[in-house]
């Protein structure tokens, strides 16, 4: 356990000054991704496995340490990859990052976790109890609990490392895709409400069933 606890340790702190190098200060903001697209475009072709590489660390580094800035950074992936190589980087690093928050969550922040987040831990443990990976996937599709939040409460569950990865995985890829999309218009883009403007409505059409699906399953996970 305690060798867990080290290595997750030495994980986290090679990502906070990763992240520190990767992003100067005011990197993460709309107006910087906008004014700085056709050169980060240009590096992007010059370079394309060394971007790559660079954005899924990233990335990463966000989601496991729950720093603001993952919706940007997806739209720059679409700005910079396109839908389908942006939808494998962005889907693998939002789920390790994710994973190793909740392996934060279990291995070194447990008690904490389970202090602070007393009230909403009663219905995630029985919904896991009950039904992990349905449960899971409904947090995941609807947005009853903030992405940094479901990481620390299922840490604190019984729900095991793999079966959270693909879940994770799966639910959180609609939303993925829709950013994708809209960041390939990333420099038309002039705030983070333009994502639902007109010119954007069609990348909401791959979410067409969702409201349906996140219906059913908050009926069926959430009302018994």
């Amino acid at each position: 356990m305690n060798s867990r606890k080290y290595l997750l340790a030495g994980i986290l702190v090679l990502f906070i000054a990763g992240l520190m190098w990767l992003t100067p200060p005011g990197f993460l903001t709309l107006d910087t991704l906008r004014r700085n697209h056709a050169l980060l475009v240009d590096w992007q072709r010059q370079w394309p496995l060394l971007c790559a590489t660079l954005y899924f660390m990233l990335y990463t580094a966000v989601a496991a340490l729950s720093v603001p800035g993952a919706a940007l950074l997806t739209l720059l992936g679409g700005a910079l990859f396109g839908l389908w190589q942006g939808t494998l980087l962005v889907s693998f690093a939002s789920t390790l990052g994710a994973t190793l928050a909740m392996l934060t969550s279990r291995y070194l922040l447990r008690d904490w976790v389970s202090h602070r987040f007393s009230r909403q831990m009663m219905p995630v443990n029985r919904g896991i109890a009950r039904n992990g990976v349905g449960y899971l996937f409904a947090l995941r599709l609807m947005p009853l609990f903030p992405f940094v939040v479901v990481n620390l409460l299922a840490g604190v569950t019984s729900i095991s490392v793999r079966r959270y990865w693909w879940v994770s995985q799966l639910g959180m890829l609609p939303a993925t895709l829709v950013y994708l999309n809209a960041g390939r218009q990333l420099g038309h883009l002039t705030s983070m409400r333009d994502i639902i403007s007109p010119a954007m409505l069609a990348a909401f059409a791959l979410l067409g069933l969702l409201p349906l699906a996140s219906r059913w399953l908050a009926t069926r996970f959430f009302q018994e």
